[in-house]
């Protein structure tokens, strides 16, 4: 079992701040300690506050490497992309200046580059400094969906990186190929943080506390690996 520690939050505005805050001093430390820093990035609603308030901190970026948990294998100027939204979030401001490995490469399919993929990824810093998950309605986190092609490789190989298929559906929709790290890159963190919002995703995190299948609900695979410290973050 991972080394949880559970914080719940009476609003978003308060989830908001205390990420920040995390963010900050676990940079700061960093770059105290080692003289750089790194940082994995989820996409979607719930950091996104953060990211922008973190964007405007006086950090001394330029030694921050930046790199996202999961990309869609879409170009960078698509609507879907997780590096347009980290790139329109969080690397504005005084955050420009921090470094950006992205997954995304110019093959013409996820798992053609992922090797290329692996290859960057193993150069970041590591372990990384902080990495921040989400998790979906069906209880995959990074990029790791249920049943998806490439799934049982991305939770048992040692590399950092995978390809994936997800099955399509309502939480995927029409873009199913992607990259994510493995359940190995998601551990390879000093702290892991995994945002949750709303009842119906907390009831899937509870669920996927309980014993069952890691296929049925891949963040199970993150909750039962006993090398992870994760902070897990809730509001309403």
């Amino acid at each position: 079992m991972a080394q949880l520690t559970e914080a719940f939050f009476d609003s978003k505005e308060a989830m908001t701040a205390k990420l920040a805050e995390l963010l900050s001093s676990t940079l700061s430390q960093a770059i105290e300690v080692d003289g750089r820093a790194s940082m994995l990035v989820s996409g979607g609603s719930s950091p996104a506050p953060a990211y922008k308030h973190l964007s405007n901190l006086s950090l001394p970026w330029e030694k921050v490497t930046v790199a996202m948990v999961d990309e869609r294998w879409v170009d960078a100027d698509h609507e879907k992309s997780n590096e347009a939204f980290i790139n329109s979030t969080l690397l504005q401001n005084e955050a420009s200046k921090a470094a950006f490995v992205t997954m995304k490469n110019a093959e013409a399919t996820a798992i053609a580059g992922q090797a290329q993929c692996e290859g960057a990824y193993a150069e970041l810093k590591a372990p990384f400094d902080i990495t921040i998950l989400g998790m979906g309605p069906d209880g995959h986190t990074a990029s790791l969906f249920p049943h998806a092609e490439g799934l049982e490789q991305a939770l048992q190989t040692s590399e950092l990186v995978c390809a994936i298929n997800a099955k399509q559906s309502e939480v995927t929709g029409s873009i199913t190929e992607r990259m994510s790290l493995t359940l190995a890159g998601i551990a390879n963190t000093n702290h892991a943080v995994l945002l949750i919002s709303g009842d119906a995703k907390r009831a899937v995190y509870e669920e996927a506390k309980e014993p069952g299948s890691e296929l049925d609900i891949p963040l199970r695979a993150v909750l039962n690996h006993p090398e992870l410290k994760l902070s897990v973050f809730w509001c309403p």
